[in-house]
C-alpha cells in the first residue's frame, strides 16, 4: 500500500509538471510575460555553443559549470524543453529521496507521505523546474549524498559531493557537517552504521543538547578524532572536484575559472535583490571594490555557519537545513531560486518538529511570506513604475533578514534533537575531558 500511495503521488506530480511545461510553451508564445526563467535561455544558448564545438562562456552571463551546458545539448537537437523535463525529473527524484531517507530513519508512512507532499506539491518547488531552473538537479544530488552517508557508502558520498560542489559551489558549506558525522558509529552485522529510529515518545530536547556540547570549537571536534573515513571522504571529494575543474580549465582556460568559480566568491551585483548588501553595492558599484571588501561579507556567514555546525552536526539533515537558511539569509545576493536550496531539506526535519501547523507553523509561514510580499511591493514600484524607492527597498531587505532569523529560531526552538546514527556508548576520552 505504501508503494502504491507513493506511486500515485509521484504520478500526479509528474502529470502536473508535464502540464506546466506545455502551458509554459503556450504562455511564452502568446503572452508578453514569459513563463520560462531567463536563466534557462542562458543555459540553452550555452548548450547550443557546446553543440557547435564552441565555449559555453561565449554566452555572456553564463556562470555555471560546463557540465550543465553539456546536459542541455539535447535542447538544440531534440527540443528546447528538454532541460525543463530533465529538471522536473530531478524534482521528482527529490520527492522519492525524501521518502527513502525518512524510511531509513523509521518515520511512519503517514508522516513520510505528508513530508514528501510538502516538496512535491509546494507551488514554489513544482514551478522552479518547469520554468527551467537547474536547482532541482543540485537538490537531488545533495539528498542522494545523504542517502549514501546513511547507508555507510563513504566513497559514493564523497564522489557525488565533489561533483556537486564543482557543479554548484554553494554545497561547500556542507563539508564540515559531512566530515564530522563520519565518526565512530555503531555498525550492524552488515557493516552499515546503525541509524537512530524515529520515536515520538523518546525525542530529546534540543535545549539540553545545546548545553551539553556548546563548548568545544569546531577545530577541536574535527581534529581530536581523525578517522580514516574522514580522511578518505576529504581525499576522494577533493580529487573529484579538482579533476572536473582541471578538465574544464584545460578545455576553456581562465574563462571557465573566472566565470564558473571565482566569480561567485567576489560577486558584486548592483541589481536589487533580497540581500541587505544590495543597496551598499548599488551606491558604490561605480567606484569598484577591492578583493578584501568583496570577501569580507563572508565573515558574518562564516560565524553563523560555525555556530550552527557545532551543536547540530550529529543531527545531519537538520544541520544542513539551518545552515542553508542562514547561508541564504546572509548572502550578498539572494534571489527566489535560492529558497529551493532549503525547501528540499525541510521535509527531512518535519517529523521531528513539535511546532503545530495551526498556530506556530502558520505564524512562521505568514511572517516569511509577508516579508517577501512587502519586499516585492517596493521592488514592483522600482522595477515597473520607475519610482526612487531604493531606501524603502533596502529597509524591506532588513525586514526580510529579520523574518528569516525569527523563523529559523522558531524552528530550532521546536526541533527535537535526533542524531542520525547510534553512537558508541564509550565516548572519545579526549572529547570527554574537554566537555567537562
Amino acid at each position: 500500500m505504501d508503494r502504491i500511495d507513493l506511486r500515485r503521488m509521484m504520478l500526479i506530480s509528474a502529470v502536473l509538471r508535464a502540464a506546466l511545461i506545455v502551458y509554459g510553451e503556450w504562455q511564452d508564445a502568446h503572452m508578453e510575460v514569459r513563463y520560462t526563467d531567463v536563466d534557462y535561455l542562458v543555459f540553452s544558448d550555452a548548450a547550443d555553443l557546446v553543440a557547435n564545438g564552441r565555449s559555453p562562456f561565449e554566452r555572456s552571463t553564463y556562470r555555471y559549470s560546463p557540465l550543465l551546458a553539456f546536459l542541455l545539448v539535447p535542447n538544440s537537437v531534440l527540443h528546447r524543453s528538454w532541460g525543463k523535463f530533465l529538471f522536473s525529473i530531478a524534482d521528482l527524484f527529490v520527492g522519492f529521496f525524501v521518502d527513502t531517507i525518512l524510511k531509513l530513519r523509521g518515520v511512519p508512512e503517514n508522516l513520510r507521505l505528508l513530508s514528501v507532499a510538502a516538496w512535491l506539491f509546494n507551488p514554489f518547488t513544482f514551478t522552479i523546474g518547469t520554468r527551467g531552473n537547474c536547482e532541482p538537479l543540485v537538490c537531488a544530488v545533495v539528498l542522494w549524498i545523504l542517502i549514501c552517508i546513511l547507508n555507510g557508502k563513504v566513497f559514493q558520498a564523497a564522489f557525488w559531493y565533489g561533483l556537486v560542489v564543482h557543479f554548484r559551489v554553494y554545497p561547500i558549506i556542507y563539508a564540515l557537517p559531512f566530515v564530522l558525522v563520519l565518526n565512530k558509529q555503531i555498525t550492524g552485522p552488515s557493516g552499515k552504521p546503525v541509524l537512530q529510529q524515529w520515536d515520538s515518545k523518546q525525542n530529546k530536547s534540543m535545549k539540553n543538547y545545546g548545553k551539553r556540547v556548546g563548548n568545544p570549537s569546531i577545530f577541536f571536534l574535527l581534529w581530536s578524532n581523525i578517522t580514516k573515513e574522514r580522511v578518505f571522504f576529504g581525499l576522494v571529494s577533493g580529487s573529484i572536484f579538482f579533476l572536473w575543474t582541471g578538465i574544464f580549465f584545460y578545455l576553456y582556460g581562465w574563462d571557465f575559472l573566472n566565470e564558473a568559480l571565482l566569480y561567485h566568491l567576489t560577486r558584486t551585483d548592483p541589481r536589487h535583490n533580497f540581500s541587505i548588501y544590495f543597496y551598499h553595492i548599488y551606491l558604490h558599484h561605480q567606484q569598484g571594490f577591492s578583493a578584501l571588501q568583496k570577501l569580507i561579507s563572508f565573515l558574518p556567514q562564516l560565524m553563523v555557519q560555525l555556530s550552527l555546525i557545532i551543536p547540530f552536526s550529529e543531527d545531519l539533515p537538520f544541520c544542513l537545513f539551518v545552515q542553508t537558511v542562514a547561508f541564504v539569509a546572509f548572502n550578498k545576493v539572494i534571489t527566489a531560486q535560492y529558497f529551493v536550496w532549503f525547501f528540499c531539506l525541510l521535509p527531512l526535519i518535519l517529523p521531528w518538529s513539535s511546532m503545530k501547523l495551526k498556530w506556530g507553523g502558520l505564524m512562521c509561514t505568514l511572517v516569511w511570506m509577508g516579508s517577501q510580499i512587502h519586499w516585492l511591493m517596493w521592488g514592483y514600484l522600482l522595477e515597473f513604475k520607475g519610482q526612487n524607492v531604493f531606501l524603502q527597498l533596502w529597509l524591506a531587505s532588513l525586514m526580510f533578514l529579520a523574518a528569516n532569523t525569527w523563523v529559523l529560531l522558531m524552528i530550532i526552538k521546536h526541533h527535537n534533537y535526533s542524531p542520525v546514527f547510534k553512537l558508541s556508548a564509550r565516548p572519545n576520552p579526549v572529547v570527554a575531558r574537554k566537555l567537562k
